[in-house]
């Protein structure tokens, strides 16, 4: 058995965290590597798109190859779920961004679509009124915070933030230090501080502005969405 066959069985029998690590190997591995990647895609088509599908799908995306192109046109034309809205808000462009891992311009675009789903008032005064957030539709945050978390290999997204706040106690001077948003008596500065990459801590994104208060966080968090989908 050579090596790539050593690493598609590898890969076809180990556990997600694993899976998430030996895909990097797969691309290393060249076309043979892409088309194991591609054949795992295919398998799981109909199934609901987990961690290991949005880092295969992520990489063939990237790969600089017409043959993936021409793979992902050919089943994955709309991408690997459904970017539903509510209120008729395209988020295909949040998308492209989280696919790239240009973090830094993807937490920018979230605010604004946020904005954008408050409402008029809201999208011109450029942030939110914790009341706004208590009226978001589930259906459109569902959306957002699950392409955070298949681009970001589970690390960012509003429902990882929740699961931290909760564990620490709904405490939010606990949550601040965990996440990175808080250092001592400093908070981070907008935007060098902060990390745009995988390094970040588990949480770090997408960001909210602070100097308002918890209130917006506080309701984001404890939206009715995330214990819909727990």
């Amino acid at each position: 058995m050579d090596n790539i066959s050593q690493l598609a069985s590898q890969f076809q029998s180990s556990s997600e965290k694993n899976q998430l690590q030996l895909i990097s190997k797969l691309v290393s591995s060249g076309d043979r590597g892409l088309e194991v990647l591609m054949e795992f895609l295919r398998e799981r088509q109909s199934e609901p798109a987990n961690l290991v599908v949005g880092k295969a799908y992520q990489v063939l995306y990237l790969a600089d190859s017409s043959k993936t192109q021409e793979f992902l046109q050919t089943y994955f034309n709309g991408g690997i779920i459904p970017l539903k809205s509510e209120q008729n808000i395209d988020y295909e462009p949040l998308q492209q961004l989280l696919l790239r891992q240009d973090f830094q311009n993807a937490d920018t675009l979230t605010r604004e679509k946020l904005c954008e789903l408050a409402g008029v008032a809201a999208k011109e005064r450029k942030w939110l009124y914790f009341t706004e957030v208590d009226n978001f539709p589930a259906t459109d945050l569902n959306t957002i915070n699950r392409l955070w978390a298949l681009y970001s290999e589970g690390k960012f997204g509003f429902s990882v933030q929740r699961q931290i706040w909760l564990s620490l106690g709904k405490d939010f001077s606990k949550l601040w230090p965990t996440i990175g948003w808080k250092s001592g008596n400093n908070w981070t500065r907008y935007p060098d501080q902060f990390t745009w990459d995988l390094s970040a801590p588990k949480g770090h994104l997408p960001l909210l502005n602070q100097l308002r208060g918890v209130q917006v966080i506080k309701s984001l968090l404890s939206h009715p969405v995330w214990s819909q989908n727990s």
